[in-house]
């Protein structure tokens, strides 16, 4: 039998009730759980909880004050963004403005079915609404409930799925960050070079610095030139903004390496560079530089980006903390490596190989990974869709 038609046949004639959210859930401020001390460390066991994306904020020490998940597992709701987390291992939290939901009755209510079915809903909040979603909304949302006997079942499939799911992820994940490491493996060895090698020079000696201005104004839909953000840079051109052609105050010509000079969260694209193959297409957002090359029978482009991308000497410089602004005299004072140009033709052909196969893995991997959540979602939904009757609203 197909997943599709086991599935079918199980949810066939199930006789469902629609009940308010509230009357199948009850919930609890976790005021009890606040932790006293915002200094977290990784070395601590006791995790504290935030509703929101981030969920685990950091860890704590802290011996009282603990919700024992691990033995009566919640749903912790934020009244405000409405996200919510399926939580079975102990903790405490950073703030009250959530709820922690358990079921009103056990022996009719599966908390962990009620979890799923929450996570079915299209979110339906208004911009700027900052009012405390569960009691005004949530709780009266109308949830169907079958036989308990059925929700188990669901609740069986979609945590296979979820764990198959989470397992091919690790695993893609795991295959991607091999793939990166090989890669700047190869790199740092193509880019190795011996104090008696080649002659070294300062970047300044190299390029002409030029550092963007800010962009004020936006189109999204008629803009023409891409702006080369921290962010654009660092997904690959992936995160585009566009600009009208009238707004270009810093623009990009072909051959120019932009260089970003202030990271994002966790250093992510903290001097990471982008090599601008056309004229016309892009212009330099603030904190990211263009290093135009001054001789180009002396220098390559191509290789400068190589050789610039993460480059140690300016990395050197995060602190690993707060945002890191790298400085036009820190870039500047960089040292460089001047081989032939014919050699810095072959290293640089070799390392665009390796990243444009990189990209194609890369991209592929997370396509799978895309694609076996939407898998995921499409049998959930299909679990959790029951038809509604009219009486319902």
């Amino acid at each position: 039998m197909s997943r599709r038609s086991y599935m079918q046949s199980l949810l066939d004639n199930v006789e469902v009730e629609w009940k308010p959210l509230g009357e199948v859930v009850d919930y609890e401020q976790p005021t009890k759980y606040l932790v006293e001390s915002q200094t977290y460390d990784d070395n601590f066991d006791l995790p504290v909880l935030t509703a929101g994306k981030t969920f685990i904020l950091g860890y704590t020490n802290e011996t009282t004050g603990i919700y024992k998940a691990s033995t009566s597992p919640v749903i912790i709701f934020d009244d405000f963004t409405t996200s919510n987390k399926w939580v079975d291992f102990d903790f405490k939290v950073k703030s009250s403005a959530m709820k922690m939901l358990k079921s009103s009755d056990d022996s009719s209510y599966l908390l962990k079915y009620v979890y799923y079915w929450l996570n079915t809903l299209p979110s339906d909040l208004i911009d700027a609404d900052h009012k405390r979603q569960w009691i005004s909304n949530y709780s009266k949302k109308k949830i169907p409930i079958p036989p308990l006997p059925v929700q188990k079942e669901i609740v069986r499939i979609l945590d296979d799925f979820t764990m198959l799911t989470t397992e091919l992820t690790t695993k893609l994940t795991s295959e991607l960050t091999n793939r990166k490491r090989q890669y700047d493996h190869y790199r740092n060895q193509l880019l190795r070079f011996e104090d008696g090698d080649v002659e070294w020079k300062t970047l300044e000696n190299i390029v002409h610095f030029q550092n963007a201005k800010p962009h004020e104004k936006f189109v999204s839909k008629d803009g023409n030139i891409a702006l080369l953000t921290a962010k654009f840079i660092s997904t690959e051109g992936r995160s585009a903004r566009w600009i009208d052609r009238s707004n270009v105050l810093t623009p990009a010509h072909k051959d120019d390496v932009a260089l970003v000079m202030s990271d994002l969260p966790k250093g992510r694209a903290l001097a990471k560079t982008f090599l601008v193959l056309d004229d016309n297409r892009y212009a330099a957002n603030q904190r990211v530089c263009l290093l135009r090359v001054k001789d180009r029978e002396q220098y390559s482009p191509r290789f400068l980006h190589h050789v610039m991308n993460r480059n140690k000497q300016l990395l050197a410089y995060d602190n690993g903390s707060d945002q890191t602004h790298l400085k036009k005299d820190w870039i500047l004072k960089v040292q460089i490596p001047v081989p032939p140009l014919t050699e810095q033709a072959r290293v640089a052909a070799v390392l665009d190989k390796l990243d444009t196969l990189t990209h194609s893995i890369s991209e592929g991997l997370l396509r799978e990974i895309e694609l076996r959540h939407k898998q995921y979602v499409h049998y959930r939904d299909l679990l959790l869709s029951f038809p509604k009757p009219e009486s319902v609203a």
